[in-house]
This record gives structure tokens, sequence and C-alpha cells, in this order.
């Protein structure tokens, strides 16, 4: 559809024209390897840098900083995240095991499980404030964590940082070990196995069973549930990544037209701007929106 599309406006389309300058001075000029382009007005759709297989370079925000616009600092967003050795160790033979989680971002005071044996350290950097909270699903990996819930919430997640998974949204976890005539860890391993996968919910049980199972034992074990702390070791960086988070300044362009504010006819759209949405057709909602309003001013 694309295509018929160009075809009817006439669009040339030049492959494997690797762009080797650009520059401006009453009309743009791309020197390409084979031939020049000239045009009044230019514009930059160069995507990010997620996925590098397929092509994806830093072309576009060294194009930005040629012509001075600033740039917010790249990261990988919607991307799986990685665990510690230890934490591997524990989890990640339960790769392919998927779940129902509440993810969000932990506060910085909050340490990790015991289970863990990541430090929380002070975070560098600070993606995002006020991060939401996603329930959606959660899948074990064999480097770490996935899923929607996990690859929503690493575009607010920052290195040191902590994510918070209720592994049992909505439920009252502990009830029926509290009214069981007997506690015991099997009469455990049987209350969350009603709301967790088999392997996960013996697994997880092993690693945070109470010393006890008084009531006080129970609702500090009804409170892990719902806020276990993990402290990521990393990402699967760019070649997982969804999209790139960062990118061109916004404070840079025409909110209307996509259009540096500093350059004249120089335009920037799509993914090579600062804008990452969730997941969920927005990245591309995004990429067509810049596009329809840069093609609208020209």
């Amino acid at each position: 559809m694309l295509e018929e599309e160009c075809r009817a406006a006439s669009v040339q389309i030049f492959l494997d024209a690797k762009i080797t300058e650009v520059r401006r001075s009453t009309a743009f000029t791309v020197h390409t390897s084979d031939a020049d382009f000239r045009a009044p007005v230019l514009v930059v759709a160069t995507g990010g840098l997620s996925v590098p297989k397929i092509g994806a370079t830093s072309f576009g925000y060294d194009l930005a900083r040629q012509f001075g616009l600033n740039i917010i600092p790249t990261r990988p967003a919607l991307v799986p995240l990685t665990l510690s050795a230890n934490d591997r160790e524990n989890y990640c033979d339960l790769a392919g095991v998927s779940t129902d989680v509440i993810a969000s971002l932990a506060p910085d005071n909050t340490s990790p499980s015991p289970a863990s044996s990541s430090r929380h350290v002070p975070r560098p950097t600070t993606p995002s404030h006020d991060a939401p909270s996603f329930p959606e699903s959660m899948l074990i990996t064999h480097r770490g964590l996935s899923g929607p819930a996990i690859l929503q919430i690493s575009s607010y997640w920052a290195p040191g940082q902590g994510i918070r998974l209720d592994l049992a949204p909505g439920q009252h976890a502990t009830a029926s070990l509290r009214n069981a005539r007997t506690r015991t860890l099997a009469a455990a391993r049987s209350a969350l196995q009603g709301f967790l996968p088999n392997r996960l919910a013996v697994r997880w049980l092993d690693l945070h069973a109470p010393k006890s199972w008084t009531n006080p034992s129970l609702d500090e074990l009804e409170r892990q549930l719902h806020a276990w702390t993990i402290v990521p070791a990393g990402t699967e960086g760019y070649e997982k990544a969804e999209v790139t988070a960062g990118g061109v300044d916004t404070a840079e362009l025409s909110s209307k037209t996509m259009e540096s504010r500093k350059v004249p006819g120089l335009f920037f759209i799509g993914e090579v701007v600062d804008v990452t949405g969730h997941l969920g057709g927005f990245n591309f909602q995004w990429a067509w929106s810049s596009a329809l309003a840069a093609a609208r001013s020209l």
C-alpha cells in the first residue's frame, strides 16, 4: 500500500544510496557515493538505534548535532531486562514460564528481596518521573525477564534501580493458608499455585518461605508477594529493543510542523525524535503523525 501511494505521488526511491555528507547553503545538498541531491527542505526519518541488524545507525542524531540541535541521551526502550548471575541461577531455568503481574518502579529506598543478590545502588540517571504501573504479563527468559509488563516498565527504568512486581494482582494470596487447619510449606505452595504457574510458585516460595507460619509472618509473605523487588543487571540492548528512547530534543522542533527552530527547512520525524510511546502501536502512530505534520507544512 505504501509503495502504491508513493508511485501515485511520483516519489522516487533510491536503494543502497549511502549518504556521505549533508551540506546547507541556499538549499540542502545530500552527497551519496553515486550522486548528489539538492532540495530546499530536508526531512530526516532515519529511525533510532534499535535492531541494528536491519540497518539502524546513529546517522539522524549525528546530522542533528551537525546543525546544532540538542540530543537527549539515547537508550534502549521497550526492551527485555537481564538479571544478575545469582538471580539467573534462581529463576532463569524457568524460562518460558509466564504469569500476570503488575510491574512498577521500586521506590529509591526499597531494598531488593533477600533471595536476590542484586545490590540496590543509587541511580545515575532518572529516565522519567512518575512512571505508571503496568498490569500485564511477565515472561521469564534464559537471561532475565520479558513480556509486555517488563517491556513497558523498561522504558522508565534506569541502571541500579529496582523494579517492583505484584505477583498476585487483586488477590488475598495467603487467605486460604490463614484458614487452613495446619500451616505448612506444602499448604503454602498449594495456595500460591492458585494464582501462579506451578513451577514459579514452588520456586518463589522455596526462596521466600517465612521462618514461621504466624500471622505476622503471613503478613510479611503477603507483602512480598505484592511487592517483590528485584534489581535488573541491565537490558538486552538495542538488539532486542522495540524502540530507542531519547533523540532529537522536542524543544528544538516546532510541535506543529516538526521543523527545526534553528535551521529553516530541516525536519525530523519518527523515532529519531525524543518521543517514545507504550506498546500497542503508539510508536507507529507517532511516526505517521509526525510525518503527516511535516508533510502538511511543505
